[in-house]
C-alpha cells in the first residue's frame, strides 16, 4: 500500500493539489493510506490576553473537524485509507514522527502559499522560497513609478 503525507491548511487548494495524486487512470487502481495533517492557522501571541489555552485548543480541534469532514470523504469514497492528524509544533519534526511510525511514505505539502510570507518546511531537505520577500517592495516600487509618470 501506498503511503501519502499530506499537509493541509485550505480544502479547496489542497482538492486541487490531491487530484493528480489520487490515481484516477483505468487499470492504476491501487488503495493508498493518506495521513492528512492538518495545519490550523496561527494565533497572534496578542490573542492569549482574551482566549485561555484551552480555548485555543478547543478552536484548533474544531478547525481541523471542519477540515477533515470536508477533506476525507472524497478520498474514502476510492476506497483510500485516510488516517487525520493534527499538527504540533514545527512540521519537520511532525514529519519524522510520522515516518517513524508509518515507514516509508511520500510527503506533499498542499499548504495554501501566502503573498508576502514563507511557509514553514516539512522536510528538512525541502528548499526554501524566497521569492515572496521581493514581491511587495517590487509594487511598491511600480506603483511609484506609474505615479510619478501618471503626475507628469
Amino acid at each position: 500500500m501506498d503511503k501519502i503525507i499530506v499537509y493541509v491548511d485550505d480544502v479547496e487548494y489542497a482538492q486541487h493539489q490531491l487530484v493528480p495524486m489520487e490515481g484516477k487512470l483505468p487499470g492504476k487502481q491501487q488503495a493508498t493510506h493518506w495521513i492528512v495533517v492538518a495545519c490550523p492557522p496561527r494565533m497572534t501571541r496578542h490573542i492569549s490576553k482574551w482566549v485561555n489555552h484551552t480555548a485555543r485548543e478547543n478552536w484548533r480541534n474544531k478547525w481541523a473537524e471542519k477540515l477533515f469532514s470536508q477533506i476525507t470523504p472524497d478520498l474514502q469514497a476510492q476506497g483510500h485509507k485516510v488516517t487525520p492528524v493534527l499538527s504540533r509544533g514545527p512540521l519537520v519534526e511532525m514529519t519524522r514522527e510520522l515516518l517513524e511510525k508509518h515507514g516509508t511514505a511520500r510527503v506533499l505539502d498542499a499548504r495554501r502559499p501566502k503573498f508576502g510570507q514563507d511557509l514553514a518546511p516539512v522536510t528538512p531537505d525541502q528548499p526554501a522560497t524566497q521569492e515572496a520577500r521581493w514581491a511587495v517592495p517590487g509594487a511598491v516600487a511600480g506603483m511609484g513609478a506609474f505615479l510619478v509618470l501618471a503626475s507628469e
